[in-house]
């Protein structure tokens, strides 16, 4: 926070009062409104209204609420201790009401199946939502803030005329963002689950979640205290099995009956209560644009988070905090709403990332029925992937222990380097180095370069090192850097770098990545300009469809029966090359739009034929391909998949299709589906961030039941450990991290303190397993300070 939050403003030094704007494109130039307008009068509304009010009593605040002052619709609030800090340096007098009513406790039960596990240190508190607005309101009173309860706010464009600022914290049904519609351009994503605000009138010893496997389906709760004796009850479900169980026929009292029926055993057979109860069903709330002239959205009526994540009332009142502080901060009110919305986008952007994450883990929760329970317990803690392996340890290390022990891992060792086993062949941990195109071979053979960059990371530890997509025609290239195997003098090249690595890192795998660019090849090397056509040189393309990948690519010809023979001919020529080579995995590359991803995408192929239209056709020359590589692939050796989970654009690959198209390889015999997404058109929309490709090899995981490979921003070792012990993979592919540093792997070991058979150190390296010193750090601390000269009595 910056020093002048929270600090109180000199109304002196404001000046003579000035006019206020006159309209909503027109605000006032300074950033310090005195005239503002709150429309909702919940907690964000009220601790916008009271921050104002305290950081400038001159300033004339009104706050309109529609609803009663007692009136509420939740229960209980949760505030993590970042939100608590920010109020007691902004307001001390809030903070120290809050203090006084909070419960706080440190425990998260899950009980599933009957059986409860406990996970101690989270650290939460909560209290009454009511008794939170109550404080606020005598908070709001005692400044002077005008509350105007059973009021409907003027329009928000009359409210813009009249008064220097606008806030409009009015909820997630925010009116005035429907009236300034085509400036914040709202998107309102509805979800999959039914759920229902309820109460209990006694409290949780901890944080509650249980699970109830029912004839109708799965349901689950979500308790905690909020008070010495009462607690929030929420319960949730799939819509259709809200439907099966037939609560849309049920009025509230009945359903909250109901409820207290199916968790009899959490209520201790005591009866929940309502008020105005309704099921509903989340909608994430994201807008392109939070300010329009002197309006400003706040809260929900900004942006949703999912309540799993306890984030609502947190998100509402940080917004309050970055609000004032960029008004006093900044000259001009423009300037001030701008740097509140570049303040708090990010920090919003990444929770509703990790709510997203943790209502798509709740609405499929049924995927994760069948796991150990200390290892189901465990994917549930860190469901939004912001709780992680290392997070749980330090909360409750014998916890954390548990479930390490039911997973197999022997004492001491982190689930990263415990073995895993594809057909004849045992990795000695769970990291690979991801394929990664070099675009530094010359006519497809493989120099020194490869030899440097591959035998590099294969001394760091790391189980598996795959090559870069390996390309098997000339036709075939992304660029004129890229390597081939469609010659023998390729293959040669490649024997040497594959007995470097069996012979200067032994116990570490080198596998290839065998593919064709179809249309997104006769391009430019990445640094000249990705994607981008060649100036000349051009060689002629194929593809499934004659679709240029964007304006100005060059157009493939659509590929003819007798071509499909002849390109399913060389692959299958290479991978007799690469076994050969003596590479000990094959991966076929079927994702990223290259050729056999064209097939499989909608978007890209367009055929009649029987290699076009339904899934099944689209399958069939990817399948093709993959029998003729496997046929000639060594038995003992095994094959992966690599796969676009996701187009990223509409009409394209389902996540659905995607379980299939992994079915449809595992039945085949592929031995483990690399689990990719996107980068299939030019218009794709990826939904970027931490590990955001991992739900899609978790669905395939469970769904198909096939081993994955999980890729995308995975960038710690703590990931790697969360990823793997939580089940949603079996192996982490890295790509940038391995580029900083090629040792990536042995320095995740050092830092976590392991030596064992996971992480082996190159004997010539032996000396670096440990960090260097970097300076003195042993000096005297001070012990005694003098604060004047001594008295003697």
């Amino acid at each position: 926070m910056s020093s002048t939050r929270g600090s109180t403003a000199d109304p002196g030094a404001r000046g003579t009062a000035r006019p206020a704007a006159t309209n909503p494109h027109s605000p006032a130039k300074t950033s310090h409104p005195l005239r503002a307008a709150i429309i909702g009068g919940g907690p964000g509304g009220l601790y916008t209204a009271a921050l104002l009010k305290r950081l400038a009593p001159d300033r004339e605040i009104t706050v309109y609420e529609r609803n009663a002052p007692d009136d509420t619709f939740g229960f209980g609030v949760v505030l993590s201790d970042e939100t608590l800090g920010g109020i007691e340096h902004a307001d001390p007098v809030v903070h120290e009401a809050l203090k006084a009513h909070f419960v706080r406790w440190d425990d998260i039960d899950i009980v599933h199946r009957n059986t409860r596990h406990t996970s101690g240190g989270h650290r939460f508190a909560a209290l009454g939502r009511r008794r939170l607005l109550g404080i606020l309101h005598d908070r709001c009173r005692d400044l002077g803030v005008d509350l105007r309860f059973r009021t409907e706010a003027p329009p928000p464009d009359r409210l813009a005329r009249t008064h220097d600022l606008v806030v409009a914290a009015d909820g997630v049904h925010s009116a005035t963002r429907e009236a300034y519609r085509d400036v914040f351009r709202p998107r309102l994503t509805p979800h999959r689950c039914r759920y229902i605000w309820l109460a209990a009138d006694f409290a949780f010893d901890a944080f509650r979640f249980e699970i109830a496997e029912t004839e109708h389906g799965v349901m689950q709760l979500h308790g905690y205290p909020y008070s010495p004796d009462a607690s929030t009850v929420i319960v949730e479900m799939r819509e259709e099995v809200w439907r099966a169980a037939g609560f849309d026929e049920l009025d509230e009292a009945e359903s909250t009956a109901r409820c207290a029926k199916i968790f009899t055993d959490a209520l201790g057979g005591r009866p929940l209560r309502s008020n105005k109860s309704a099921w509903t069903t989340f909608r994430t709330v994201v807008n392109e644009r939070w300010s329009h002239g002197n309006v400003v959205l706040l809260g929900d009526a900004a942006h949703t988070a999912h309540f799993s994540i306890g984030s609502g009332t947190k998100l509402a009142v940080e917004d309050a905090l970055a609000l004032a502080a960029c008004l006093e901060e900044q000259p001009t009110l423009p300037q001030a709403l701008a740097a509140y919305e570049e303040e708090r986008r990010p920090v919003v952007a990444s929770t509703q990332r990790a709510a997203k994450a943790s209502l798509e883990w709740f609405e499929d929760l049924a995927r994760y029925l069948g796991q150990p329970p200390r290892q189901f317990a465990f994917n549930l803690l860190t469901r939004s992937r912001r709780v992680t392996h290392e997070n749980l340890r330090l909360r409750d290390a014998g916890f954390t222990d548990s479930v390490e022990r039911e997973f197999g891992c022997p004492p001491g060792t982190p689930p990263m380097f415990t073995p895993f086993r594809l057909r004849g062949l045992t990795l000695r941990n769970r990291v690979v180095v991801s394929a990664m195109d070099m675009y530094s071979a010359t006519d497809g053979v493989p120099g020194d370069f490869h030899l440097v960059h591959l035998g590099a990371r294969a001394l760091g530890g790391a189980a598996l090192v795959m090559t870069e997509m390996v390309c098997v025609s000339p036709e075939g290239r992304i660029t004129p850097g890229c390597a081939g195997l469609y010659t023998g003098r390729q293959g040669e090249a490649w024997r040497r770098i594959t007995d470097f690595v069996h012979a200067g890192a032994p116990g570490t795998a080198i596998g290839v990545q065998l593919g064709h660019s179809g249309r997104k090849g006769s391009t430019r090397l990445m640094w000249e300009g990705m994607d981008e056509p060649l100036p000349d040189g051009n060689w002629p393309l194929v593809a499934p469809s004659p679709l240029p990948y964007r304006p100005g690519s060059q157009v493939p010809r659509e590929l003819s029966r007798a071509q499909l023979t002849d390109v399913r001919q060389q692959f299958r020529t290479a991978a007799e090359r690469a076994g050969q080579a003596g590479f000990d995995l094959l991966e076929l590359h079927c994702a990223h739009g290259y050729l056999l991803s064209g097939f499989l995408s909608p978007l890209t192929n367009h055929r009649t034929d029987a290699y076009g239209g339904s899934l099944e056709k689209r399958l069939r020359f990817p399948l093709e391909v993959f029998d003729a590589v496997r046929e000639v692939w060594p038995d003992e050796r095994p094959m992966t998949v690599r796969i676009s989970a996701t187009d990223w654009a509409e009409g394209g690959t389902s996540a659905e299709e995607a379980v299939e198209i992994a079915r449809a390889f595992a039945a085949h015999g592929a031995d483990a589906i690399d689990v990719s997404t996107g980068q299939v058109v030019a218009g794709e929309r990826p939904e970027f961030g931490r590990s955001y490709q991992t739900p899609y090899a978790d669905r395939i995981r469970h769904e198909a039941g096939v081993p994955v490979i999980a890729v995308g921003a995975i960038s710690s070792w703590d990931d790697v450990n969360s990823l793997i012990l939580a089940g949603r993979t079996d192996l982490c592919a890295l790509a940038r991290p391995h580029l900083y540093d090629p040792h990536w792997t042995l320095h995740a070991a050092a830092e976590q303190g392991y030596d064992g058979p996971g992480a082996v150190w190159p004997a010539p390296y032996r000396a670096g397993s440990r960090p260097p010193r970097t300076g003195r750090t042993d000096a005297p601390k001070p012990r005694l300070t003098l604060h004047g000269p001594r008295q003697d009595v």
